[in-house]
């Protein structure tokens, strides 16, 4: 992935004085808005590409996941949903999973490989928290730069997380799939956010002066792309 400008965690949105590229991106960022889904057309077309067996027992789990969470607080929700998808789920790389360096799965493409990467585990639960109400402004995907090792022998690796805020200017909490539990960003000191964003918008830089990040609009048009086939999958 290419090394973008460091942000604060604290979410600022992308200022208007920007190259008119990311302007067209975040309009075509938001052009898609999650609601519930329809449980049965889901399963419909997920029975259509996926085979009875391990892959339905993951949509039956990852379904009643949901439903049974529903009314349940914000946190309980956040809890279930990383905990469903941490542990039903196994990282393996885009290359092993779909042929491709670069491939952003749906929350069904998931179920089905029941494999993914850190990016695809960071949307499935981004649509999951969705579909059980959690508004969209609380969540960011965001890409970060992970430090792993210590020492002289550090380095850093490009990596994805979801994010949760309670409120605007609140530290958030971050789902994360290398680790189990939900920590706050400031008990994450190994990650440096760098690049965020939802289905509202994009988020990036902390004031005017920043400039737009390289490679911006393609990872949109990935966004882009993931969001109309969630759509036509199901999710609305």
């Amino acid at each position: 992935m290419t090394e973008l400008m460091p942000l604060s965690w604290r979410r600022r949105r992308i200022c208007a004085v920007i190259r008119p590229v990311w302007v067209l991106a975040l309009a075509l960022a938001t052009v898609v808005v999650l609601a519930a889904p329809n449980f049965d057309r889901l399963l419909s077309v997920f029975s259509q590409r996926w085979s009875a067996g391990t892959p339905t027992q993951r949509f039956d789990a990852w379904r009643e996941m949901v439903l049974s969470n529903a009314a349940g607080t914000e946190a309980d929700r956040l809890k279930r949903v990383n905990e469903f998808f941490n542990r039903n789920v196994h990282f393996g790389d885009d290359s092993a999973i779909w042929g491709q360096a670069d491939y952003w799965a749906t929350p069904l493409e998931t179920l089905g490989r029941g494999s993914g990467d850190c990016e695809d585990f960071a949307i499935a639960k981004y649509f999951s928290l969705r579909m059980l109400g959690v508004a969209s402004h609380k969540l960011r995907l965001i890409y970060v730069r992970a430090r792993t090792g210590a020492g002289d022998a550090a380095s850093t690796q490009a990596h994805m997380v979801l994010a949760y805020y309670t409120q605007p200017d609140a530290e958030p909490l971050v789902l994360d799939n290398l680790i189990g539990d939900i920590r706050l960003a400031s008990r994450r000191p190994d990650l440096t956010p760098v690049f965020s964003f939802n289905s509202e918008g994009v988020f990036v830089g902390a004031a005017a002066k920043d400039a737009a990040a390289p490679g911006g609009l393609s990872r949109l048009s990935r966004w882009e792309d993931l969001l109309r086939r969630a759509q036509v999958e199901g999710f609305e």
